[in-house]
This record gives C-alpha cells, sequence and structure tokens, in this order.
C-alpha cells in the first residue's frame, strides 16, 4: 500500500485550511478581527442575543474555545454579556454597536476569499464541490459515524 498526499482527502482539506485560513486573516486584520470571532459575529449578526452554549452548537467548538473567543470580544468591546432572564446560569451575549458597523466591510472580505477559494473551478463545479464538501463534513459530525477501516 502506498499513501499519496495528493490523492489525500485529509491532506488537501487540511491544505485548503490553512490557505483559506491564512487568507482570511489577511483580510480580517484591518478591521481589527480574528476569523474565529467573524464566526462568532455572523451567527450575531442573524440573531442578536444568542447564549455561549447556541454559539458553541452552531459553530461547533469547545466551550472553552466559545469562553475564550467571547473574552477577547468583550475585552475589544464587539460583545457584552447580560444574564439570561429566565435562567441564572447562563448569559446571553449581545452586539455592540462597534460589530455592527463591522458587518458589511468583515462579510465583503469573507465573500471576496470564498469567491478566491472556487474561481479555479468552472461555475457548474463550484455548487457540486460545495454540495460534495458540506456532505463529508456532515457525515463526519454524525455522532454514528464510523469510517471503515
Amino acid at each position: 500500500m502506498t499513501f499519496d498526499k495528493t490523492r489525500s482527502a485529509g491532506v488537501l482539506a487540511g491544505e485548503l485550511a490553512r490557505l483559506y485560513g491564512a487568507e482570511l486573516q489577511a483580510r480580517l486584520a484591518p478591521l481589527g478581527l480574528q476569523p474565529a470571532q467573524f464566526l462568532v459575529l455572523s451567527e450575531l449578526w442573524v440573531e442578536d442575543g444568542q447564549t455561549q452554549r447556541a454559539l458553541t452548537g452552531r459553530l461547533g467548538v469547545e466551550q472553552a474555545t466559545m469562553a475564550n473567543t467571547l473574552a477577547r470580544m468583550e475585552r475589544d468591546h464587539l460583545v457584552t454579556r447580560a444574564p439570561h432572564p429566565d435562567d441564572r446560569r447562563s448569559q446571553l451575549v449581545w452586539l455592540t454597536d462597534a460589530a455592527r458597523e463591522l458587518e458589511a466591510a468583515a462579510v465583503a472580505a469573507v465573500v471576496d476569499v470564498n469567491q478566491g477559494v472556487l474561481e479555479g473551478l468552472p461555475a457548474a463545479e463550484r455548487e457540486l464541490f460545495l454540495s460534495m464538501l458540506g456532505r463529508v463534513v456532515s457525515a463526519m459530525r454524525d455522532p454514528n459515524y464510523k469510517p471503515e477501516r
């Protein structure tokens, strides 16, 4: 059995993630944002006032990672946290005006990076590629996922 990294889904996906992350970081840095912060903001721009637990679930990250990201965002005046009115153990995360003002520029930067990732593919293949990636990710997120051995 031989291994060819140019035919490895994991190696190629990892390289795509690394290159995408670097480009995304470069495009968001002038706005004072990190890619992880953008993901949190993108959820709050759709639905402001979510709990940390809801954000963690929607973004598929660990609680500790989300807690650290939110602490940095609070420090940077992008979000505020307030007690949940119905659950004393929870806090709601709210956008600040500064975060709302970043939405158009941040979304434009991310859309540009995403378009750049796909520009090497013909239009018909772009949708197929995204559909296939989505299915692979969904399958691997399934708690019953067990790769064949």
